[in-house]
């Protein structure tokens, strides 16, 4: 996937109660009452285009949007149900809205579409999960795969270029037309692998995977809190470094990320989340080119240490990939191809000292004798970026 970070929105009538996006059967909510907020959704302070450049300004190169969750409720102005956003207060189509912010500043459009409907009367899948207020005795699977069409031919038709499609909860059941009908009107386009059919692309959730490459075209996703991915009054939300961490290995091992918030029932972006995305894209903005269009660095370098590291290269350069920081302020390699014409710190773009000499510690005491030369690059400032990963370019 060409574009390695996006932002992921989270937002409908669920974020009134500042609870979780799913509230309604979480909570097991009265599903007239949940309903009836609809009455009281007006997000009078969302601004499309302060949502994108905040994406912009972090480095964020597309934005996914959820324009139906599992409540059923729509965020665009769709004519195959009355349960959408035309039908509050606020009156105004938000997913065209955000279209045009996105088109406006350069930024890729993803729409979000849960396969649950919990509103639909026709909706319940016993072959699925997250079916938990679908009604299964008015099931009619046959009309609901009818209405889900006629959902996608208005949302890939009427938005613009879409860039993917993030199916959810897969109905697990194989039925191709539906990603078919989705690649008629959207030529080019990614889908994922939790719809109908396998997809494109794999899809990790709150996970970070273990090994140094996807055997697979991977996009991960997070959000900035542990709790919820809609917004949630008392969020417990993970740290700057998680984050950059996690995003840091997802994308060294060639995978691209999507970063979560949910804005309030105002449209406004709670000043946490806000935060850490501006936080995250300070550091990403550093260190992306090194993270884009770069492959496995095969070589199996070799270190004095534990700190953990991927490496990966492009246009004859390697980059080091110190996910979870350094707990020594050098890399002293005892496997290494070469001596780097130059070594730069990406977190400051400062350049490094190299040195080719023994290390006192790496000794062999039953042979009572040094080891070879290691070679060193040193002095590295890793007490200036605590919750930063550290990326080093070596340019050989």
């Amino acid at each position: 996937m060409n574009n390695k970070l996006g932002m992921f929105i989270h937002w409908g009538i669920y974020s009134i109660y500042g609870i979780h996006e799913q509230v309604l059967a979480r909570y097991d909510l009265p599903k007239n009452e949940y309903e009836a907020s609809v009455k009281e959704f007006n997000p009078t302070e969302f601004d499309a285009e302060s949502i994108v450049l905040l994406a912009k300004n972090a480095g964020m190169k597309y934005i996914c949007f959820t324009a139906k969750h599992h409540d059923g409720f729509c965020m665009w102005d769709t004519k195959y149900t009355d349960y959408n956003i035309m039908n509050t207060p606020y009156n105004r189509d938000i997913l065209r809205m955000l279209a045009d912010a996105c088109d406006k500043h350069g930024i890729a459009l993803s729409i979000y579409y849960s396969n649950p409907d919990w509103h639909h009367p026709s909706a319940y899948n016993h072959l699925s999960s997250h079916q938990w207020k679908s009604d299964p005795d008015t099931s009619n699977p046959a009309a609901y795969r009818e209405f889900v069409k006629n959902q996608l031919r208005e949302l890939c038709s009427n938005y613009g270029k879409l860039y993917t499609f993030f199916w959810d909860i897969p109905p697990r059941y194989e039925d191709r037309s539906f990603n078919e009908l989705i690649r008629s009107l959207q030529p080019g386009i990614l889908i994922n692998n939790r719809g109908y059919d396998e997809g494109d692309f794999a899809t990790p959730e709150r996970t970070v995977p273990e090994g140094s490459r996807f055997k697979t075209l991977t996009e991960a996703c997070q959000s900035v809190g542990s709790q919820s991915w809609g917004y949630r009054t008392n969020e417990d939300y993970y740290s700057a470094r998680y984050l950059m961490s996690s995003i840091d290995k997802i994308m060294a091992m060639g995978g691209s990320y999507l970063l979560n918030i949910g804005p309030m029932p105002s449209g406004l972006v709670d000043s946490r989340s806000e935060g850490l995305i501006r936080r995250v894209g300070s550091w990403y903005n550093k260190v992306s080119h090194s993270l884009k269009d770069t492959e496995e660095d095969t070589f199996g370098y070799e270190i004095y240490g534990d700190d953990k590291f991927i490496a990966i290269k492009k246009g004859g350069k390697t980059y080091l990939h110190f996910y979870e920081g350094m707990k020594i302020a050098a890399i002293s390699f005892t496997k290494w191809p070469g001596i780097p014409v130059k070594a730069v710190l990406l977190n400051s773009g400062e350049k490094l000292k190299v040195a080719y000499e023994r290390l006192p510690e790496l000794f062999w005491f039953r042979q009572e004798k040094s080891d070879d030369h290691v070679l060193r690059i040193r002095d590295i400032p890793v007490d200036d970026y605590p919750d930063e990963p550290i990326v080093i370019e070596l340019t050989w």
